[in-house]
């Protein structure tokens, strides 16, 4: 991917980080879908079935999938991974490198690691190589 800035609607945003507060103490996690012109118009909220969600997500396969299949339906495309961290900042881990399976899909990350403010941040994340991306805020 060699873009420097995404466009995210803003009543998008609010929403994943509405989830993120609505869990402050287990990351969670879910997938957008893009329209056909790549606009990000659905989150796809998953359950995080990681055997130790204080500090790792792993997305519920089934769920996955049936995220993945109504997108398609809707013919959408796979925009994003989302996810948290509840007490740590907004930049890829170790794990989440390591478990990034889709070169194709942005990651947002969603901190909550400094009490009373909310952080999100993308990243285009490619075998070891993880490109940062400004978010541009948008009324859609």
């Amino acid at each position: 991917m060699n873009i420097s800035e995404i466009s995210l609607p803003r009543k998008l945003v609010n929403e994943i980080l509405h989830l993120a507060q609505l869990s402050p103490d287990a990351e969670i996690c879910g997938l957008l879908g893009a329209d056909r012109n790549g606009l990000p118009v659905c989150c796809y909220p998953v359950d995080n079935c990681a055997a130790i969600p204080q500090n790792r997500f792993l997305l519920d396969a089934s769920q996955q999938i049936q995220a993945m299949t109504l997108m398609r339906e809707k013919g959408e495309k796979l925009f994003a991974i989302y996810h948290s961290h509840p007490a740590a900042p907004a930049t890829p881990s170790a794990a989440d490198i390591e478990q990034a399976v889709y070169p194709e899909a942005l990651h947002l990350i969603i901190s909550l690691n400094t009490k009373g403010v909310l952080e999100l941040r993308a990243f285009s994340i490619s075998g070891k190589s993880i490109q940062e991306l400004s978010i541009n805020l948008i009324e859609a």
